[in-house]
């Protein structure tokens, strides 16, 4: 089996189905509103167009795509989602956890699918994983353990640590998520016998500054927490941590991929492919009330090994073995 492959556990079956004949034969075409924190990144947008075509959805033909962006600016998404409210779109999928949080708050009778929420629940998303209530359903996965799964392994990687910078960003979740994350993070430094640096980043103008102060800090390691914005930015995280010579753990691969030393978490582009099933289901008259939260299956582990000679790393090989992935 592809070791990549992600399955949403409330949503198996759906994702077997064929092609959705009623979006080929009714004739409608349905308006999707996208609302994302910037614009549209092109891995996740051509995830989710794929993931549309993949249900029979072709756009211009019997669906089309609104999008709306704050620009980077999180006081916009209110404006922004607004929009899309007023336009009485069929569905609004939100790109970002503030960006679902903004659409709730904007209607309570469009459908909402958020496709990759940190803490669906801690965020005040949905009530619960199993009843999510209301209008709005997703996938999610547990942020907080992410969190602090991310700096066991790190520690691991490189045992000598003692100080790590935290990337993170202000608003990026619900305040209990967030807090959730701050803790969970906190506590396996605790265990672990390492000292914390958090440093934020509301904005990409901030990310030069949020490395500066990490390395005032003399944090010798980096956790980048996980927000939509940190992917979007991900080849300048990258970029930042070898000019500032820190080994850096990060929440998904494509950082790995473009040079980053390690990650560990799920696969975000395959979790916006997974939004389209909410949207088709949606789209065919099932409440986002009576579509239980999907979580991904499957964590990756990924190692950049090339990365790690260049910082001179020696990665140990028992955590080299347990990687689904090491790239040379």
């Amino acid at each position: 089996m592809d070791r990549r492959r992600f399955l949403l556990t409330s949503l198996a079956g759906g994702l077997a189905a064929p092609l959705a004949a009623g979006a080929q034969q009714s004739g409608r075409v349905y308006r999707v509103g996208f609302l994302g924190f910037s614009a549209p990144d092109p891995s996740l947008d051509g995830a989710f167009r794929r993931g549309l075509q993949d249900h029979g959805y072709v756009e211009g033909r019997n669906v089309v795509i609104e999008y709306r962006s704050a620009d980077g600016q999180m006081n916009r998404l209110a404006e922004r989602a607004a929009e899309l409210a007023a336009h009485k779109v069929d569905v609004i999928v939100a790109g970002s956890t503030p960006a679902a949080l903004a659409a709730k708050r904007a209607t309570a009778t469009i459908p909402i699918v958020f496709p990759a929420a940190a803490d669906a629940v801690g965020s005040g998303l949905v009530e619960s994983l199993a009843r999510p209530g209301g209008n709005v359903t997703g996938t999610s996965f547990f942020g907080p353990e992410l969190a602090g799964k991310s700096m066991a392994v790190l520690k691991e990687a490189i045992p000598g640590i003692t100080r790590v910078a935290v990337l993170w960003q202000p608003g990026a979740h619900g305040e209990r998520a967030q807090h959730d994350m701050s803790q969970e993070t906190e506590a396996a430094a605790r265990s672990l016998r390492v000292r914390l640096q958090f440093v934020e980043a509301r904005g990409r103008d901030d990310l030069d500054r949020a490395f500066a102060d990490a390395a005032k800090a003399k944090a010798s390691a980096l956790v980048v927490l996980t927000t939509i914005m940190f992917f979007a930015e991900h080849r300048r995280l990258v970029d930042l941590a070898a000019r500032h010579h820190l080994p850096a753990v990060y929440p998904w691969r494509e950082p790995v991929d473009a040079g980053g030393l390690m990650a560990y978490g799920p696969s975000i582009p395959e979790m916006f492919r997974g939004a389209a099933t909410y949207v088709d289901k949606i789209l065919k008259g099932t409440k986002p009330a009576d579509l239980p939260i999907g979580q991904p299956t499957k964590f990756e582990l990924v190692i950049n090994h090339k990365t790690a000679r260049t910082l001179g790393l020696t990665i140990p090989p028992a955590l080299l073995a347990r990687a689904d992935q090491v790239i040379e």
